[in-house]
């Protein structure tokens, strides 16, 4: 039973609701334009389409990048977007708690959504603290005694104990909204009670990650058994003491990724029979993929992808899972001759009877560039808060709704 409250336990009629999403979208440098509304049409077709059609006033809180950097901006386009996604007027307002803000949410009639200021533009906003500091900072004192009800949608921003994200909860009556929801009963069912076999594949090159991730779902035997690709499974082979090869060794240096090898060596003692590594590389010989297996190793040449024989391995695993996680690609996805790995691991995940979850901005992008978006179980565009969620670490965001008060302390 989830320790949070959901939108089905409160009427919203006539009510201010303040509702932290995540727009943060990708942006062109140039134009500061948006150029995926991924983000904004989640939260939109659902959270925010159920609150207006509720009839509550909607304050929408959100941030895009950070200050100097990229993809920082207004909301403006954002605002835009939201606008013809719904089909309905939203209103928007350059300022984030100043009197333009609080006189706009005043202004709010039922069923209609106001979207403030990037709340980035605040400098407070990315500093960390507790519930009840942040509940303390302007942001919260300035809007919060407007407010009947705070929501919190933004999952993928649970991992930052921000003001936005923790400080209404602490004087408002709180909820999760309908994206936050879905992702943690779908994390859950990973996590918490995964049927068995519960298989995660671990690829790409994050490998404190991939071995943070790894220890703690074998140690909690939560996973039955660990899949490892990419520049993961790099690490793991030069762990488990097989010789790569100069050209191989410098790039994993050049990353600074070997720091990882003994805590990695240390997992493949305790787990020997648990992880699964590549039994042949597919090389990169002058741009042609050159399959060889382990015995053949050390090499001149760059590792670009796992060979056939591990994809068939792989596989089988895979098809007698009940419960998947993927993270990360086999290998050099994006080049033809060298996709084969990411391509065939990921067809059979989504071609098996298994509960599937991918997660990470390559996963995602290799499974709709395969067509096999519709055949995952869920996929989730949470970045940082899931692979936290997966190493068993607790996140602010979450935890604020579980503790939150339900009765309005201004």
């Amino acid at each position: 039973m989830a320790k949070y409250k959901t939108l089905d336990d409160f009427d919203v009629k006539n009510k201010t609701v303040i509702v932290r999403v995540d727009f943060n979208s990708e942006i062109d440098p140039q134009t500061k334009k948006v150029t995926s509304d991924v983000r904004i049409r989640a939260h939109a077709e659902s959270t925010l389409k159920e609150l207006t059609e509720k009839g509550a006033k909607v304050v929408v809180i959100t941030h895009q990048g950070r200050k100097n950097e990229e993809d920082y901006t207004t909301l403006k386009t954002h605002t835009q977007i939201l606008q013809t996604i719904l089909q309905c007027p939203i209103k928007y307002v350059e300022d984030v708690f100043g009197k333009k803000a609080q006189t706009a949410i005043q202004n709010l009639q039922p069923g209609e959504i106001l979207v403030l200021e990037n709340v980035r533009s605040w400098d407070g906003e990315t500093k960390n603290g507790t519930p009840d500091q942040q509940a303390k900072t302007p942001l919260v004192q300035n809007i919060a005694p407007l407010s009947d009800l705070f929501v919190n949608d933004a999952f993928s921003t649970a991992h930052r104990s921000h003001a936005s994200m923790v400080g209404f909860t602490a004087v408002l009556p709180s909820a999760a909204g309908r994206i936050m929801e879905h992702e943690l009963k779908s994390l859950s069912k990973i996590l918490e009670k995964p049927e068995h076999p519960c298989v995660y594949v671990m690829g790409g090159s994050k490998a404190e990650d991939s071995l943070e991730i790894s220890r703690y779902v074998l140690g909690h035997h939560i996973a039955d058994d660990v899949l490892v690709g990419g520049v993961t499974a790099q690490l793991f082979l030069a762990a488990n003491n097989v010789k790569l090869g100069k050209a191989v060794m410098d790039y994993l240096n050049q990353k600074e990724l070997t720091q990882y090898i003994l805590g990695i060596k240390e997992l493949i003692e305790q787990y020997p029979q648990n992880i699964k590594m590549p039994s042949d590389v597919a090389l990169n010989v002058y741009g042609d993929r050159c399959e060889i297996p382990l015995t053949e190793l050390p090499t001149n040449y760059a590792i670009y992808d796992i060979g056939n024989k591990t994809v068939a391995d792989y596989a089988k695993i895979i098809a007698n899972a009940k419960s998947i996680v993927v993270s990360g690609p086999m290998g050099v996805y994006e080049n033809p001759q060298f996709n084969l790995g990411t391509k065939d691991i990921l067809t059979a995940i989504a071609n098996s009877k298994a509960f599937s979850l991918a997660g990470g901005g390559n996963t995602i992008a290799a499974i709709e560039e395969y067509g096999l978006t519709k055949k995952f179980s869920y996929i989730s565009t949470a970045g940082g808060a899931i692979t936290e969620f997966l190493m068993g670490k607790e996140l602010p965001g979450v935890k604020a709704l579980e503790t939150a008060t339900q009765t309005k302390k201004i």
